[in-house]
């Protein structure tokens, strides 16, 4: 065999040894590590019946944030290390879902990075820069059976740094104890540390319920009186069949905060129910009914409406939408939404007219891919051509 043939394989070997998950021989203890590396893309094209100027973001611009401007909501690579006794994450993203919602420079494209310890048992504890562990709504499209959030979940922290207590005493529930820097904070802005947790029962393979909470106190400092939030959150996942369900709601309640006497506590509320339908293999349908009702605009903003009281914002929201799923790994959606705000709410503006309401229509393409394991397929078919054997994990 020729010698740059058989360094060839040599190569493919001492990689595919490297990235086949392996036994330590050396160690009687069961010691098994992994590694990953993944990416997820997603491609949106959305128009709004709001006119906020070319290429600016839209009111509760969580996700598909500009209208009229085909974009990317985000590019991101993740790594994850997982061992017996030791873990970490690292993902970077990109796009207009950081730009839209994520911390200013130098931290806006660092989606998340923490390093974890196995203290006991099933007792993890984990510090770093973690994506929220709130709310009933994940961020990003493809974890979501919607592309766009629900107005709710667009008021939710969306990133949080500290100390997280992980703690899964049972195969059925999943405990997590946070110390915290602040809402939305990675770094915090009062030395005044905040609080969080969340809990998530599986009764089976169709249905699991969770709740989650935020309590602390991010007033900056110099502002008068005190401003503790407690912030409570509760969901709920069903799926049977070809039937999807996921339900949710929060409530908040945040101190010296009421428009008529900035001494008592005001209070949001916010909920929405989502359902989804498999129509056929590749393709589904799904509807999603919101509300919002933050009355002394704490967590919204303070607006002076029509009858010239001031308030916050309340509004219903109602969507519908399609989806064609061309692999596992993919999925094109095509997305409407009415957002209606109270009756003497006019935030909307378009064609020199004030609206209560505005529509949102959005198309979103997205794939999440595995690096490692493309690779590993290609190594390992590339070895069985040349007929040599593969490591086992013996």
């Amino acid at each position: 065999m020729p010698q740059t043939k058989r360094s060839h394989i040599l190569s493919l070997v001492l990689i595919a040894s490297f990235l086949l998950p392996m036994h330590s021989h050396a160690q009687k203890i069961d010691t098994i590590s992994t590694f990953s590396i993944t990416g997820y893309v997603d491609a949106y094209y959305a128009y709004y019946s709001d006119s906020v100027g070319p290429g600016n973001f839209q009111k509760f611009g969580s996700t598909s944030p500009r209208s009229n401007s085909p974009s990317i909501n985000t590019a991101q690579l993740s790594m994850q290390y997982n061992a017996d006794k030791i873990r970490g994450t690292v993902a970077l993203h990109f796009g207009d879902i950081p730009a839209a919602t994520w911390a200013a420079a130098p931290y806006n494209y660092l989606m998340e990075a923490h390093v974890g310890v196995n203290i006991y048992s099933k007792l993890w504890i984990d510090a770093g820069f973690f994506r929220t562990h709130f709310g009933t709504e994940f961020l990003l499209p493809v974890e979501n059976i919607t592309s766009s959030v629900a107005v709710g979940t667009y008021y939710e922290p969306y990133y949080e740094s500290g100390v997280r207590l992980n703690f899964d005493p049972t195969t059925k529930l999943e405990i997590n104890l946070f110390l915290l820097n602040g809402y939305n904070m990675f770094i915090d802005n009062n030395n005044k540390k905040s609080f969080g947790m969340g809990a998530t029962y599986t009764f089976n393979s169709d249905l699991n319920i969770g709740y989650t909470n935020y309590i602390g106190d991010d007033t900056p400092p110099g502002t008068t009186g005190d401003h503790l939030r407690i912030h409570q959150n509760a969901f709920l996942n069903y799926q049977h069949n070809k039937f999807k369900l996921q339900a949710g709601g929060d409530f908040c309640m945040q101190q010296n905060s009421d428009l008529a006497t900035e001494s008592k506590y005001a209070t949001m509320y916010s909920a929405l129910a989502t359902g989804r339908y498999q129509l056929m293999k590749k393709m589904g349908v799904y509807v999603r009914g919101e509300v919002f009702n933050d009355p002394d605009g704490y967590m919204s903003t303070i607006m002076t409406d029509y009858t010239g009281r001031k308030t916050g914002y309340k509004l219903w929201g109602a969507t519908a939408g399609v989806e064609y799923k061309p692999t596992s790994e993919s999925y094109v959606r095509l997305e409407g939404r009415r957002l209606q705000m109270d009756h003497d709410q006019y935030i909307y503006y378009h064609d020199g007219e004030y609206y209560n309401y505005r529509y949102e229509v959005m198309v979103n393409a997205g794939v999440t891919f595995d690096l490692l394991r493309s690779l590993k397929t290609r190594l390992v078919q590339s070895i069985e051509d040349t007929g040599n054997p593969v490591p086992t994990t013996e």
